[in-house]
């Protein structure tokens, strides 16, 4: 067969079989091309409708901007829980968190160890030591202040091991 086209290509000697051919080889590449890209299809199909199920368009938009709503909320929430949970911590520091206790006995009578001395410190060793005397004539009981963790009065030696053990928390 003898073809202008083809003489004005190049290809004119060629023979037609071999362009049917590789037509038709080209031809069967581009249906496997489509049947592999109509399975993505119907595949990213499924995705979206199971995306989608129960859902349209607006619904779907009014569902993301109240998940920004609510993201919004929970960081203004943390935030609130941030400072608060500061304030906890500025409050505790001034709350008594260190006990010594020492119980003895005063006047080494048959009544056993009702003295006491407590010491109470908060975390910069502020607070009091409270020491309670018993006696056969009564209870006494006393305070003295104590600033970071140094007592200006003159300490008993119970008051002393009292306020050592509460440092040592």
């Amino acid at each position: 067969m003898n073809s202008y086209i083809f003489n004005y290509i190049g290809i004119g000697s060629l023979d037609p079989a071999y362009l049917f051919i590789g037509a038709a080889v080209l031809i069967i590449i581009l249906f496997i091309l489509l049947i592999v890209q109509e399975r993505r299809n119907r595949k990213m199909m499924k995705r979206l409708s199971k995306f989608m199920k129960g859902k349209e368009a607006a619904s779907l938009e009014d569902e993301i901007v109240e998940l920004f709503e609510d993201n919004q909320y929970m960081r203004s929430a943390t935030e609130k829980n941030k400072k608060d949970i500061n304030d906890i911590y500025k409050k505790m520091a001034r709350c008594f968190s260190k006990i010594g206790i020492i119980k003895y006995d005063a006047f080494q009578q048959m009544g056993g160890q009702l003295s006491f001395s407590l010491a109470l410190l908060d975390d910069n060793d502020n607070g009091f030591i409270l020491n309670s005397v018993h006696s056969v004539d009564g209870c006494y009981s006393y305070t003295k202040e104590v600033k970071h963790g140094e007592c200006a009065l003159d300490l008993g030696d119970e008051e002393r091991q009292a306020l050592e053990k509460a440092i040592e928390q």
